[in-house]
């Protein structure tokens, strides 16, 4: 397995990580909080003021978070 992908996002971060799917107009207000969390866990980047989702971040977003799989379970 690779690690590389796991990631433990907090309920507010995996939202904000959606939320980066659309152009930052659209992201929520709680979303743009947690951006510098995100840049810092590399899993988004800002060019100029316009933030995106990075590779990384996909594969985190498509693998989900281990966290919000345990409260699902």
């Amino acid at each position: 397995m690779n690690n590389d992908s796991d990631f433990d996002l907090k309920p507010d971060q995996w939202e904000g990580l959606k939320a980066l799917r659309t152009p930052f107009a659209h992201l929520p207000a709680a979303a743009r909080f947690v951006l510098e969390d995100l840049v810092a866990l590399g899993l988004a980047t800002t060019t100029g003021r316009i933030p995106a989702i990075t590779e990384k971040g996909r594969r985190v977003l498509i693998r989900g978070s281990f966290r919000l799989m345990d409260a699902a379970a």
